[in-house]
This record gives C-alpha cells, sequence and structure tokens, in this order.
C-alpha cells in the first residue's frame, strides 16, 4: 500500500510496522542536527529519539495519568476490534511507540487512533479546537523476526532509556508493564 501525507508511506501487505508520533509543539524549536549519508538509518532514528526523550520542554499531557491511560485503552480497544494485532506500545510523556500488523488499512488505524485520542484528550485537559497529536507519524515496516525482536525490545525499555524508571515493569504505560502483563494473561485464560 502507498499512501501520502507530508511524506510519502509505503507499506508492504502483511508488514509488521513499528508507528511513532508525537504531541503538538513536543519537538524542540531547533530541529536535531540533520540526518547525512553517515548517520542514516536505525540507529540514526534511535540517537534522535533518545535525544527528543530528554528533551523536556513543549507539552507533556501523555504524563497525565487519565490522558496515558485513555491511550492505553484506545490501543487494546484497537486489537480487540481487529484493526490491527498489537506486539508492543509504550507511551511516553510526549510520545508513543507502537508495534503492530494491521488488519484494515493503516491510515484508517491512525486517522481512528490520532483523532478519537485527541478529542478525548482534549477534552479531559480543558482544550478545545487546538492540535493535540502532530500531522505526520514515522512508520516502518519490520523486515525480519531479528528485527521484531529488537523492536520489542527498544520500545519496552524506552522509559528505562528516558531515565523514567529503572524496570520495564515499573511504566504503567507499556505492553511490559506488569499490569498489562497480567491483563493479557486474564484475557488468554
Amino acid at each position: 500500500m502507498f499512501y501520502r501525507r507530508h511524506l510519502p508511506h509505503w507499506i508492504p501487505e502483511s508488514a509488521v510496522l513499528f508507528v511513532t508520533w508525537r504531541l503538538a509543539g513536543s519537538r524542540p524549536p531547533v530541529a536535531p542536527e540533520r540526518l547525512t549519508a553517515a548517520n542514516t538509518g536505525r540507529s540514526a532514528f534511535y540517537q534522535n529519539d533518545a535525544a527528543l526523550d530528554r528533551w523536556r520542554g513543549g507539552p507533556l499531557w501523555l504524563e497525565d495519568s487519565r490522558v496515558a491511560n485513555l491511550l492505553a485503552g484506545a490501543l487494546r480497544y484497537g486489537e480487540a476490534k481487529q484493526f490491527y494485532t498489537l506486539h508492543a506500545w509504550v507511551i511516553m510523556p510526549n510520545h508513543v511507540h507502537l508495534l503492530i500488523e494491521p488488519q484494515i488499512e493503516f491510515p484508517r488505524i491512525m486517522r481512528w487512533l490520532k483523532g478519537t485520542t485527541a478529542r478525548r484528550a482534549n477534552r479531559i485537559l480543558g482544550r478545545s479546537g487546538l492540535p493535540f497529536w502532530q500531522v505526520e507519524s514515522y512508520d516502518h515496516w519490520v523486515r525480519s523476526p531479528e528485527e521484531l525482536q529488537e523492536l520489542i525490545h527498544y520500545i519496552e525499555e524506552n522509559p528505562i532509556n528516558a531515565g523514567l524508571v529503572r524496570s520495564v515493569e515499573q511504566w504503567p504505560w507499556s505492553s511490559a508493564s506488569a499490569d498489562d502483563k497480567k491483563r493479557s494473561s486474564a484475557l488468554r485464560v
């Protein structure tokens, strides 16, 4: 599938996707160093993402447990409705990482997920008519089982790497949290 927003996106059928999106206004005022041919690719993404994790300016609405719980519930609801298979996820203070296998068109998933959560989060925060999410998102299709495992690890370790917790189980808004592991086990019984 190919689609275009501000950037072109090409997604093979049945691909597992790593997706990242941020709160509107959460990027630093000075853009991170432009990628050059020498520092492009996955490691450059990780370095850039780590720098953005440490930046504490801009909105941090996802630190509000009401908003984070709303988003976590929406992620689980999307899987329950079979919009996608959810492999891993984390809600950080100013962005989200998601690893999914879409069962419906990816643009439809993102429109539903970002639109629904933006309206509800703005209501919770007492905001009206203001953008909640940045328009674009970053997506990358997973090319191997090894890369899938690497991305699950990266996503679930993100709160540790950002200095928010000491173990993945401590971060409540992640597929690695102790609460989410219990919930997943209960659903399989």
